[in-house]
């Protein structure tokens, strides 16, 4: 049967039973397609062309901006180097170098560009090349863009930024420092993890064969690291005694806690007595009131009347107590940790029983306000050192003692959970 005699067979019995219509037009789709497969007929798929499907490129970005039409010049900001000579070497005109100097400091203060710092400009692709955009990069992240053209627009864009949880662990044989540039870690890293230990552990006592294991956040643009951030729980062993510190944020403020929920670090009284006054403040050029001479004054004077109790802000020990022949007439020093000493000077007498080596805690009585050494009233020098550098008292913020909330316990639980089997 050929496919014309099933057509006719069709039309006999549609004309047989026309209640059967609706039937047979189902089954004239069904034979046409059962006599289309059984037919000689030549392939149609001969009459096909197939095309092969072109790659369609992916449009390329740099700094935000779309760059297939546009030539990229790379250069380094040199030293001696301003923006007019920067533009002038690309033709751009005095008007358009005058307008991104003065009209976009808002944005970003042309005056503040560093030699050694990444510049940009992306150039068109026309008959007559034109530089359309300029880029300067601020930091490793963020960079200002500048529009060239008619629109002479500017804004500060940011790269995008990934962040990796690794590990960095090893032994000391030396130094915490040593240590961990050996483990191939930033030395961030280093003064990061030294901050957060620095009440609990006398890193001039660390003994050979200690330990150190840190997981923590190391940032990445383009797989280039460019910071660290976080660390998020670490482990210490000194002399024998492990310390575990682990990174909860609560109240909106991050800070670290040991396995139990107690706050590594303790906090700062915010003054060492009740004063009346400042006299002075942290200046680096102050001049004297008695030799009369400008000089740097690395502490707060707090106005007392004499005999005011002077009490120590934290923990710690007396490392020094006698007559400062420079002027600051009977005084203390005390070593708090490995990163913070404060100095009390002025004093009219000590406390009984403040000796050097004496450990004192916060809030004891250390010596009173006096006028001993160079000074024109009674008053307390107080100073406190940061790592060697001493450092403004008023504008220190003081870490928080406080302890994982009763309300967090659960959730700081599940927190160090998750680095238990790591560390």
């Amino acid at each position: 049967m050929n496919f014309h005699d099933i057509i006719d067979f069709l039309k006999k019995n549609i004309k047989a039973n026309l209640r059967t219509y609706s039937c047979a037009i189902g089954g004239i789709l069904l034979f046409i397609v059962i006599a289309m497969i059984l037919s000689g007929d030549k392939d149609t798929s001969d009459n096909i062309e197939v095309k092969e499907a072109k790659e369609v490129k992916e449009p390329e970005y740099l700094y935000g901006i779309c760059i297939d039409n546009y030539d990229v010049k790379v250069d380094t900001i040199r030293k001696n180097q301003f923006l007019s000579n920067i533009m002038l070497k690309e033709d751009v005109d005095y008007n358009t170098i005058t307008h991104i100097e003065k009209k976009h400091r808002k944005v970003f203060d042309i005056r503040k560009i560093r030699p050694g710092q990444k510049h940009t400009f992306l150039i068109s692709r026309d008959s007559v090349p034109t530089p359309e955009f300029w880029i300067y990069e601020i930091d490793k992240v963020n960079y200002a863009v500048f529009s060239l053209t008619d629109s002479l627009t500017a804004w500060i864009g940011q790269k995008e930024v990934t962040t990796k949880t690794e590990i960095a662990e090893g032994v000391i044989n030396s130094s915490l420092w040593v240590a961990m540039q050996e483990a191939g870690c930033d030395p961030y890293l280093t003064l990061k993890l030294s901050d957060i230990y620095a009440w609990t552990v006398d890193f001039f006592g660390i003994q050979p064969g200690d330990t150190f294991k840190v997981v923590y956040e190391h940032k990445y643009i383009n797989d280039e690291p460019i910071g660290i951030g976080n660390i998020l729980a670490s482990y210490l062993k000194n002399s024998g005694e492990g310390h575990y510190a682990y990174y909860f944020e609560q109240n909106g403020k991050g800070e670290y806690f040991d396995e139990n929920g107690a706050n590594l670090r303790k906090a700062f009284l915010k003054a060492p007595l009740n004063y009346r006054r400042i006299s002075s403040h942290f200046s680096n050029a102050r001049r004297h009131p008695v030799t009369k001479v400008v000089r740097p004054h690395h502490g707060v004077d707090y106005a007392a009347p004499t005999g005011t109790p002077v009490v120590t802000i934290a923990d710690g020990t007396v490392i020094e107590k006698g007559w400062d022949k420079k002027g600051g007439g009977n005084y203390l020093k005390i070593k708090h940790n490995s990163t913070y000493t404060t100095t009390y000077m002025h004093l009219n007498g000590f406390a009984k029983g403040i000796q050097k080596g004496s450990k004192v805690k916060q809030g004891d009585l250390i010596g009173y306000v006096g006028s001993t050494g160079m000074s024109t009233g009674p008053h307390l020098d107080f100073r406190l050192n940061k790592n060697g550098k001493y450092i403004n008292p008023l504008t220190f913020e003081s870490p928080s003692a406080n302890p994982v909330s009763s309300e967090n316990k659960v959730a700081f639980e599940e927190k160090i959970n998750e680095f238990k089997g790591i560390l």
